[in-house]
């Protein structure tokens, strides 16, 4: 466990390095939830049904959910940036831990998300955003994030790994961003078609949106009649899909790395 853990530290202190050098990616993944907060909360905020406040209060838990699942993504480029330049396999002739590697990866990504979601929360509440339950709802909201944003990172280390080249990664990792639309980030689920619905409910990042927003006391924290079981109890749901997610894409991506290319 120790060997581990100096491992994963190691690697941890290489990637936050790499991305105080390169923060591209950073900037990116942090300014583009705060982009679609202005967007929606002020273009489309007044359009829908609900009030333009309300609905501001209903999307910033969402936006925070759909940028704990961007972990599939920085995950996914992460993996395949250092696999394709020969990184991974100078790791493979160290003697250390083969779970370090990914673990030091996903941790790192970890960390700087935290950071990166402060800036949204201020904006977020500078437009009228409140967390209703105070601290304890706050922390609780914030640990239900960052379980699922570690999940998706070690999802998409593995496809990352998967990946044929840095470009492919890219591009798959570009057509996540589709998936927060398939969810109650953006909207209520309730209003959408039989089939639709059922997707958008089983849809992890809506556990997740509904979870942060019945531990924070904003409107879209309360379940819909006839609600997917996710949906209708959203902390359990979000709970049991990150560590499901993380008991299959663990040893999957800590076999991937230690195999290589083969």
């Amino acid at each position: 466990m120790s060997t581990l853990l100096s491992d994963g530290g190691a690697v941890l202190t290489r990637q936050l390095q790499k991305a105080r050098h390169a923060p591209a990616l950073l900037i990116l993944t942090q300014t583009m939830p705060i982009t679609m907060l202005l967007f929606f909360g002020y273009v489309f905020g007044s359009a829908l049904a609900m009030p333009g406040a309300e609905y501001r209060e209903f999307l910033v838990p969402g936006l925070l959910a759909a940028t704990a699942a961007n972990g599939l993504m920085t995950g996914m480029f992460t993996a395949a940036q250092d696999a394709h330049r020969g990184v991974m396999d100078r790791f493979r002739t160290l003697p250390m831990s083969r779970t370090a590697v990914p673990l030091g990866q996903t941790a790192a990504d970890l960390l700087t998300t935290g950071v990166s979601m402060v800036p949204l929360m201020l904006v977020g509440l500078a437009m009228g955003w409140r967390i209703e339950n105070g601290l304890p709802g706050a922390l609780a909201a914030l640990g239900v994030l960052l379980l699922f944003r570690f999940a998706t990172a070690w999802v998409g280390t593995y496809l990352g790994l998967l990946s044929k080249s840095e470009e492919a990664a890219g591009q798959l990792g570009s057509a996540t961003f589709v998936l927060p639309m398939l969810s109650s980030a953006y909207l209520p689920t309730a209003g959408l078609p039989g089939w639709l619905r059922t997707v958008a409910e089983w849809n992890p990042i809506s556990a997740v949106a509904t979870a942060v927003r019945e531990l924070c006391g904003n409107a879209g924290g309360e379940a819909a009649a006839g609600a997917a079981w996710p949906a209708a109890h959203p902390v359990a749901g979000a709970l049991v899909w990150s560590v499901l997610l993380l008991a299959l894409f663990v040893p999957l991506a800590t076999r991937r790395f230690a195999g290589g290319a083969r």
